[in-house]
């Protein structure tokens, strides 16, 4: 077992390597510098070998420091009135639920599984034994510094933060044995990348379990929690029986992995059909104006539904909840002084809030599969004056569609703040308007300019840039570290003020200069 392990991990390391030469020869500044033999190159491939290594590394701890930080103990740190201990250990049971199922390190079907079981022929049973094994201890050692960190600091006892990433590991152990106790009893394999809607439906139930039972100041008691969680110790070692007795391996992996290719193979043809429903065939449909704001008005016409109708649904979804806050504000009037001082010192979570209501993917999403997809095979499209008039109509363009949910909030903040006295002066209300504005400005210029200095997109529609997916991550962690954050509003509206004008003067001089070499159909 041990060889196949090290033709796994090889397998698993080839690829990795591979995609992090790909990834590095599609950063801009980096794609000159690089030699077109760069998978030749002896010294790249040993730094590529070593990123992957030290990625298998930090993989083991990174994504669970994550989730023990921030969805159970910073969110318990939210229910103040509970005492930590309990609400530590009510979220992390649910929680280990959802993971067990959703995260069985068994049921994935991955590429790497493709290329050993498919392609290399291996012993299905064998890798997917040793490759199970591997994951479940990298779950324990993962889990162990952080539970015992985390655990404390929430009052738990030593022995029972040890005892936790067992618990977690024999969750997972335990479902995935009852999956392949079913699979014999009734044949169908269980795929934790295309889960039923019952699952979700559960998953939804256990969230709300989770997070709003202790919002109601109810959870389930300690000692309960504590016997169930180490419960899951024994029911994975007797699920382990399962796992190493079972024999189907490959016919299980075989089925998975066809239903991942058909998904795969699909995937382009149904996004691009559901796009395509959405525009109007509308024949009637004209334009009086010339040239390239022909074009954008004609596109937007036809695209409205694809364009505005989300817009048009969050802006009223936003209305509706700024009136109820002016409702509960005048029904209790005693809650005025709460809602100033909320709004004076919650800015920055609205960061978050402009980032998940930014039309800024869909709207790029839809300019290339319907319009640059076909336009830019033409020469004359690629011409660095085509491509910043077009740059700057559709600039203006996602600015109006963001603006109208950006105004809706900031003014709605703005009276918010008025009916309930807490501003010092009309700068107040000033700032807190042009913020939220600016948000919307910063997310309008940010995803279409890294959409023309990058184009991820593929004649086939596919994802392609590794730096672009990069981008996206970072701008999500970055939003979502707002969150955490309390500054004051003058002094956290003015520095997004001035960072959001200077972030757009330097993202327009970029396109500029380098959009009509980076502008185009990847290969």
């Amino acid at each position: 077992m041990s060889k196949t392990l090290i033709l796994s991990f090889s397998l698993k390391n080839t690829y990795r390597v591979n995609s992090i030469l790909y990834s590095l020869k599609q950063i801009p500044i980096l794609k000159r510098i690089l030699p077109d033999t760069l998978y030749q190159e002896r010294g790249l491939k040993i730094f590529a070998n070593v990123l992957s290594v030290l990625w298998e590394i930090i993989s083991v701890f990174i994504g669970k420091l994550l989730y023990l930080l921030l969805m159970v103990f910073g969110a318990g740190k939210l229910y103040d009135r509970l005492p930590d201990m309990q609400v530590f250990l009510h979220i992390l049971l649910f929680l280990t639920l959802i993971g067990g199922f959703a995260n069985t390190k068994m049921f994935d079907p991955s590429k790497d599984k493709y290329y050993a079981m498919i392609l290399m022929r291996m012993d299905a049973r064998e890798y997917t034994l040793v490759n199970y094994a591997y994951a479940i201890l990298k779950v324990v050692v993962g889990f162990l510094p952080l539970t015992i960190l985390f655990g404390s600091l929430s009052g738990l006892p030593l022995w029972l933060c040890f005892a936790l990433p067992f618990s977690i590991a024999g969750c997972k152990i335990a479902i995935a044995a009852a999956s392949l106790w079913d699979y014999d009893r009734r044949g169908g394999v269980y795929n934790e990348n295309k889960l039923n809607r019952y699952i979700w439906i559960g998953f939804g139930v256990l969230l709300g379990a989770a997070y709003g039972l202790p919002a109601l100041e109810m959870t389930v008691p300690v000692k309960l929690c504590v016997c169930l969680m180490l419960s899951f110790i024994p029911m994975g070692a007797a699920g382990s029986y399962k796992i190493f007795s079972f024999q189907n391996y490959r016919e299980i992996n075989q089925e998975l992995l066809v239903q991942q290719t058909n998904q795969m193979d699909t995937a382009a043809q149904i996004t691009k059909a559901g796009v395509e429903k959405k525009i109007s065939a509308d024949t009637s449909i004209s334009s009086n104006r010339k040239g390239f704001e022909y074009l954008n008005e004609l596109f937007i016409k036809r695209h409205r539904r694809i364009l505005w109708s989300a817009t048009e649904k969050i802006a009223c979804v936003c209305a509706a909840c700024i009136f109820g806050a002016m409702l509960i504000l005048y029904l209790y009037p005693e809650m005025k002084h709460e809602a100033g001082k909320q709004v004076k010192n919650c800015l920055p979570y609205f960061t978050f809030i402009m980032y998940m209501i930014n039309r800024g993917t869909g709207f790029t999403q839809a300019l290339f599969m319907n319009c640059d997809h076909s336009l830019l095979t033409y020469s004359f499209y690629k011409e660095p004056k085509c491509i910043l008039k077009l740059f700057q109509i559709r600039l203006r363009e996602i600015m109006k569609i963001n603006a109208v949910p950006g105004l809706i909030i900031g003014v709605g903040l703005a009276l918010i703040l008025y009916v309930s006295g807490g501003a010092y002066g009309w700068m107040d209300y000033g700032v807190l308007v042009v913020s939220i504005l600016c948000m919307s400005l910063f997310f309008s210029v940010h995803y279409l300019t890294i959409y023309y200095l990058l184009q991820p997109y593929n004649a086939g529609t596919e994802i392609k840039s590794g730096m672009y997916k990069v981008i996206m991550s970072v701008t999500y962690f970055c939003c979502f570290y707002m969150t955490w954050l309390r500054i004051p509003m003058m002094a956290f509206g003015s520095m997004m003020i001035v960072f959001c004008v200077v972030y757009s003067v330097i993202a327009c001089v970029l396109v500029y200069r380098l959009a009509p070499k980076t502008f185009k159909i990847r290969s």
